[in-house]
């Protein structure tokens, strides 16, 4: 009686505008800072700069369709709710399956990823990066068991510094800027811009992450589409600093392109700057793994409610109100995805596929589902339309990975189908 009562209660209401923010930089500020701009300007030149100011802006009509549904309709199944409104429980319930079942892969990634950093300046065995990679999922689990007010306060923090790094940086690379490395502007053709267009659009998924925490926002309806437009704007400046001095010193090509950031710090502060990027990849990718952490026990909690997933998935701790069934399921999925990583089963670049394929398909369900909800406003309509319209044009380029949902959906379905046998 106890739980039931407690899971009634509902979810806290304890995200501020500036935690708000902090999450959804953290979520779409990932190790695409650290990786992307290089690896674009080796592809098209210093015209990678133009696909850069390209995706800076059309990254907007969906942050914005993703805001202005958060704060209509605030609830913890984020995107799957708004499907759900839209167009029923099946669809719904789908696209939460979608997200809930990108996490246990991509955060597992992402904290591997951190941990390289750091292998590579401490010489660590695979052994060593392995561990610090559980041991920063398993702080991230902790911390959200604790509840969104704490992980969101490590989260601002965090997000803070790493803000600093990269202006640090920015500026530290001016004095080495030469316009003559803007020369050839295209040396590979203006078809490569669109190429490097497209290898970009990774650094700007995360907004959808985050819609399934507005529950928990102080004032949705206001908050929602302010935090957006703020981290929006803060993001797209940032990849474009950065961006522009990879380019203006020359910090990409001969094998340099990966760790672009860092020959670039390097340039001024010598090997402190290479610590001082590895430390920046580690919060970077601590704070993106916290991000999707919290949303996907979130997602959990929601499909349970809804009779989609397993009961325990919907617990709350007595005490925190934090899901603490999703976050157990989360746990057991890292520890799998681990192991087969660290056994060699699969490598990262071919695993990290698949989580690409169903955050695009989530956003694809969250753009439909916005043309529809949001069709008696100009701003939202026009946004969902544009979105989906991107989205729908890059999916087939996924490839093979593109069949992952449809797998997804497939196992959905015969359960559904067995359950009400």
């Amino acid at each position: 009686m106890e739980k039931t009562s407690a899971n009634a209660a509902g979810l806290s209401k304890t995200l501020s505008l500036p935690q708000i923010v902090a999450l959804y930089i953290g979520a779409v500020l990932g190790s695409g800072v650290l990786l992307i701009p290089g690896m674009a300007a080796e592809k098209a030149g210093p015209a990678s700069i133009l696909a850069w100011l390209f995706m800076s802006v059309l990254v907007v009509p969906m942050a914005v369709t993703m805001g202005l549904l958060s704060a209509r309709y605030p609830s913890s199944g984020g995107v799957s709710t708004f499907v759900r409104m839209a167009y029923g429980d099946r669809f719904g319930n789908m696209v939460g399956w979608f997200f809930l079942l990108s996490v246990p892969i991509g955060a597992p990634i992402v904290a591997v990823t951190a941990s390289k950093y750091a292998a590579v300046l401490l010489k660590w065995s695979d052994a060593q990066v392995y561990a610090m990679a559980a041991l920063i999922l398993l702080t991230v689990l902790i911390m959200n068991t604790f509840g969104l007010q704490v992980a969101s306060r490590v989260q601002t923090a965090v997000v803070a510094l790493i803000l600093a790094i990269l202006v640090l940086a920015v500026a530290a690379a001016l004095p080495h800027a030469s316009v003559s490395h803007f020369t050839p502007f295209a040396p590979h053709g203006w078809l490569s811009v669109i190429k490097a267009a497209g290898l970009l659009f990774w650094c700007f998924i995360g907004w959808e992450a985050v819609t399934h925490l507005s529950e928990e926002f102080v004032d949705p309806r206001t908050n929602a589409i302010r935090g957006v437009l703020w981290s929006a704007g803060i993001v797209a400046l940032l990849y474009a600093a950065v961006a522009l001095m990879t380019v203006a010193t020359h910090s990409y090509g001969n094998g340099l392109s990966e760790a672009s950031l860092s020959v670039m710090v390097q340039l001024s502060f010598g090997p402190v700057g290479g610590w001082a990027v590895a430390v920046t990849a580690l919060f970077i990718c601590v704070a993106s793994v916290n991000a999707y952490i919290g949303a996907a026990s979130r997602i959990a909690y929601a499909l349970s409610r809804e009779g989609s997933a397993p009961r325990w998935f919907g617990r709350l701790h007595a005490t925190y109100r934090t899901p603490v069934g999703g976050l157990a399921f989360l746990a057991c999925c890292f520890a799998a995805v681990l192991g087969v990583l660290f056994l060699g089963w699969v490598d990262l670049a071919r695993l990290i596929e698949l989580p690409n394929a169903t955050f695009f398909a989530t956003y694809i369900g969250g753009c439909i589902a916005g043309v529809r909800l949001l069709h008696d406003s100009r701003i939202g309509r026009a946004a969902a339309w544009t979105s989906l319209a991107v989205t729908v044009t890059l999916y087939p380029f996924l490839g093979w990975s593109a069949l992952y949902p449809l797998v997804i959906a497939a196992a959905l379905l015969l359960w559904e189908t067995r359950k009400k046998e």
